[in-house]
């Protein structure tokens, strides 16, 4: 039996704390041993919980918030290589995309330092009403209480820094449960944020099995909100089980790009490849289905088959990597199955389709029948389809047609085109001349359907995160 003292620490309100039994975290690149967690109990929520509600009796004042966000942004930054690694190594990106994700961290923080102080109210005509023409008032905000944030293992540092980042701008308490196959990342920014000065109980990040921690958190009743990446099956769950309280979700998607005949193909191509396969594909808006019109269905299939097979699939850590492994060998054996499921129905595969452990080739198909698992779920992986469309119509049609509508992305010349794709695009997120996974973290971020509940992006974040109080004075 280990000890308390060895591996990684968990952070419950202000202290950091180990536990008898922990859990493994492993690099799903070669399966070896990075460092250990404790497994939290219920009772380790339940304490973070309580602490919280507590540390938010003593108000921290506005300019305290931007401080500390504004020095823990800064903490991060002169860590960046330490944080890098740790993302590469604990999860499925290469050392060159988990920089950038450091670098969006960095961004995060500071913006939402910036609206913290932005967090204003307004006055209200109260004698707009015969018989109150001597009320006067306004409203103010302040905060929706304690945020439980659960978070998934494709970005581990951003995801968890979407959500601690507003909910201590917007001055709540928030305790996080990383997913345990990348918990290193939330615990690497606990530091950050506790070295910039955070108060203790404000944050805390507690580390185990979500089945035995997912409850006591979400179904707590100091618990106001509950923010949670993950998938559609266990959003589903989360909803029913958190009664009335704030829910702000993010599910997936499938998305797609619609490729028209006046489109520049090369850059379409680009964008879309680079959509498809960053992070071995496990990107809830990477781009999953691509819907060309038929007169340039070939010319764009030749190109993107050709630049998918310049990407270079190896070592994460190694500077020329393209795209690393899944996260697991399951996963991997996952889509492995979908694939063949597809081609067993009549699916080409003019690229890839080869897995070895935890990697999984990138795949280009094409002739997918469309009640194929690879068409309208979330792959969640490295394998993209190609569809010949007779029009603009039957394209959006197409990306309408599945239970998910994250994000999606049109290429055309023509404006009228673009305005109809936005119009009837039923997606959070249109990107024209753009794939479907070009964000900015200031933007409103969510979906419809399935993809999920409410909007991320730190200033709706923050709105989410506070509750508007009416003042009114009868004088």
């Amino acid at each position: 039996m280990r000890t308390e003292t060895e591996g990684k620490k968990m952070l419950i309100a202000g202290r950091w704390k180990g536990s008898e039994q922990t859990i493994d975290v492993r690099d799903p690149e070669d399966n070896s041993l990075i460092d250990t967690i404790p497994a939290a109990t219920a009772s380790d929520v339940n304490e973070a919980i309580e602490q919280g509600k507590l540390a938010m009796e003593s108000r921290l004042p506005v300019h305290k918030r931007i401080d500390i966000l504004t020095t823990a942004a800064n903490n991060v930054r002169t860590r960046k290589e330490t944080f890098a690694t740790i993302i590469a190594k604990e999860g499925s990106k290469t050392i060159t995309e988990a920089r950038d994700e450091v670098d969006r961290t960095i961004e995060i923080l500071r913006i939402s330092a910036e609206e913290a102080r932005r967090i204003q109210g307004e006055t209200i005509s109260f004698d707009q009403v015969p018989g109150s023409e001597n009320r006067v008032g306004y409203y103010t905000h302040f905060p929706v209480g304690v945020v439980g944030a659960i978070t998934a293992f494709n970005d581990p540092l951003n995801l968890v820094a979407h959500k601690v980042g507003p909910a201590l701008a917007g001055g709540n308490a928030v305790v996080v449960k990383p997913t345990s196959l990348t918990p290193l990342s939330a615990l690497y920014l606990a530091e950050a944020l506790a070295d910039a000065g955070l108060p203790s109980g404000l944050l805390s990040v507690v580390t185990g099995k979500g089945s035995e921690l997912g409850d006591p958190l979400v179904q707590h009743p100091d618990v106001r909100m509950v923010s949670f990446t993950g998938g559609l099956e266990t959003g589903e769950e989360v909803a029913g089980k958190s009664g009335v309280k704030t829910l702000r979700m993010e599910l997936g998607s499938n998305s797609a790009v619609i490729v028209l005949n006046d489109a520049d193909i090369e850059r379409a191509v680009e964008n879309a490849v680079s959509g498809a396969f960053a992070a071995a594909g496990q990107n809830c808006i990477g781009v999953q289905r691509v819907l060309i019109e038929k007169d340039v269905v070939d010319t764009f299939a030749e190109q993107f088959v050709h630049q998918t097979g310049q990407l270079k699939m190896g070592k994460k850590l190694s500077e020329d990597t393209d795209m690393g492994s899944m996260i697991s060998e399951k996963e991997a054996k996952r889509i492995e199955q979908w694939v063949n499921e597809a081609v067993e129905e009549g699916a080409e595969i003019l690229i890839g389709g080869e897995r070895q452990g935890a990697y999984y080739q990138p795949t280009v198909l094409t002739n997918v029948p469309i009640h194929c698992k690879i068409a309208r779920e979330e792959a969640f992986a490295p394998v993209v389809s190609l569809f010949a469309i007779e029009s603009l119509q039957e394209g959006i049609e197409q990306a309408n047609a599945v239970n998910y509508g994250l994000q999606a992305g049109i290429f055309t010349r023509t404006i009228n085109h673009a305005y109809e794709a936005i119009e009837k695009l039923e997606v959070g997120g249109v990107m024209v001349n753009d794939s479907s996974d070009y964000r900015v973290d200031a933007m409103p971020f969510g979906g419809v359907k399935g993809s999920g509940i409410g909007r991320e992006g730190i200033k709706f974040a923050i709105e989410a995160m506070t509750e508007k109080k009416v003042v009114c004075f009868n004088l």
